[in-house]
């Protein structure tokens, strides 16, 4: 039962018709894709080995929707980091947000880590990736997935807006803020969007809005983008918003977005201003498209300025460990020594484009490559997603129907003709993780909070 104040929001805004098409699809079931990782595999190799069937998703060239009777996230290629389950409209904001190689980027509402893989691919382990999430228990979920897609040019930050601007004034190329928002595109998805709609209303959201588009105006260079989203209807926290935030820095210029098949232009006669621009703006509603309602708007600073911040960070704690050394040295892979950094015996490889970010809670900062005991070095199971089997001269690499891999997967001990030592665990040539040989038999080193149950 939908609250009626919501159907009175939805004809004033968008007519009757809209709203009882819309009405029309409430009861039918959700579409759901996944999204190739393009850091280990094209979205054409993929599909010539995947085991489901697949359907493009229009707006996403590495998006494809999956049958409901299927479960991809039990298959061993998600746990290879291959895909990322996402809900189709959602994978619209970090497609139309343009990245560079070498962007400094800011994914400001960041968890679980859908629109930061995304960007983190884009990227190609260029720059840096700051992904940040004011809610560390969410965060943890997020550092799971960028570090299972192998993404190692970030950094994992659990922050209010305004204490990332103490650090971050003037530093990001992109800026991503899918905000949090009343959800009423979510309405189909769960119940408990529409309780939480009525116990909070919409001023407790735009007031939040506020907040963070102000803050992050102010960590944009000059010519930089943001992209603004939410997965809600009303122009309060849409057109509204968007009008709020070309008035905080007036460099800000609407850009156009591609309009797909159902993709409605925003509407300028519900902002404040009827500014025509608006109509830059996309809405998505379900009855239109194969997704969940989601609003959309790209923006670009013409700002001329120069950015008043462009400080790299410097290591404070050098390697110097033999052991790690000596792991590193055989690996096909090459970390620059200025940017090995070790913290309290974890090593970690920094970002070369990221000043010091000493004050503000960090989840991780790089890539976490493995923890310096004594008289021997343990690499992690971060390291291991980023590696390929060129990478690593000890691999016990399995075809996906081999029942070691399920085993392996649940943190079991397996056989293996490899040499004793470190083993990188693959399937179909993507590593899973490492595991110690001795004699044949492989001790799992699996992480226990990734294995499969």
């Amino acid at each position: 039962m939908l609250p009626e104040k919501f159907i009175d929001n939805m004809t004033l805004y968008y007519g009757k018709e809209e709203l009882n098409r819309f009405l029309s699809v409430l009861d039918k079931p959700m579409y759901k894709c996944l999204r190739v990782n393009t850091l280990k595999i094209s979205p054409e190799e993929f599909l010539a080995i995947t085991p489901f069937k697949l359907e493009p998703v229009p707006w996403c060239e590495t998006a494809f929707y999956y049958d409901q009777d299927v479960n991809p996230a039990k298959h061993p290629y998600y746990y290879a980091g291959l895909y990322y389950l996402q809900e189709p409209s959602a994978t619209l904001p970090a497609s139309v947000l343009p990245i560079d190689e070498g962007d400094r980027v800011l994914d400001l509402c960041a968890a679980p880590g859908g629109k930061s893989t995304r960007l983190g691919e884009k990227l190609k382990g260029t720059g840096v990736l700051v992904s940040n999430d004011i809610s560390a228990s969410r965060a943890k979920a997020l550092l799971k997935n960028i570090e299972l897609f192998g993404i190692g040019n970030s950094v994992i930050t659990t922050e209010n807006s305004g204490k990332l601007l103490t650090h971050f004034e003037g530093f990001f190329d992109k800026i991503l803020i899918d905000a949090p928002c009343s959800g009423e595109g979510m309405f189909r998805k769960s119940a408990s969007m529409i309780t939480a709609w009525e116990n909070n209303g919409i001023k407790t959201y735009t007031d939040l809005q506020t907040v963070i588009l102000r803050d992050a105006v102010k960590m944009l260079r000059p010519g930089g983008s943001i992209l603004y989203s939410t997965c809600t209807y009303n122009p309060f926290e849409d057109e509204r918003m968007v009008e709020y935030l070309m008035n905080l820095d007036k460099s800000l210029k609407l850009c156009d977005i591609s309009l797909h098949d159902g993709f409605m232009p925003g509407i300028p006669e519900n902002g404040l201003t009827g500014d025509e621009s608006l109509k830059k703006t996309v809405h998505l509603f379900p009855h239109r498209v194969k997704g969940e309602g989601h609003f959309v708007s790209l923006l670009k600073s013409n700002s001329e300025n120069v950015s008043m911040y462009d400080i790299p960070y410097s290591i404070k704690t050098p390697l110097k460990d033999e052991y790690a050394k000596e792991f590193l040295n055989n690996l096909n892979t090459v970390f620059e020594a200025d940017r090995l950094e070790v913290d309290r015996d974890k090593l970690y490889y920094i970002p070369r484009d990221i000043p010091d970010v000493k004050g503000l809670r960090v989840m991780r900062r790089g890539l976490f490559i493995g923890e310096i005991k004594k008289n021997r070095f343990e690499p992690s199971q971060a390291l291991a997603m980023t590696l390929k089997n060129s990478s690593f001269k000890n691999c016990l690499d399995l075809s996906v129907d081999d029942m070691r891999v399920i085993k392996y997967l649940k943190g079991e001990t397996i056989e293996g003709d490899v040499s004793d030592g470190t083993v990188l665990v693959m399937v179909s040539g993507f590593p899973l993780g490492f595991a110690k040989a001795k004699d044949k038999s492989l001790k799992n080193k699996y992480l226990p909070g990734w294995r499969m149950m």
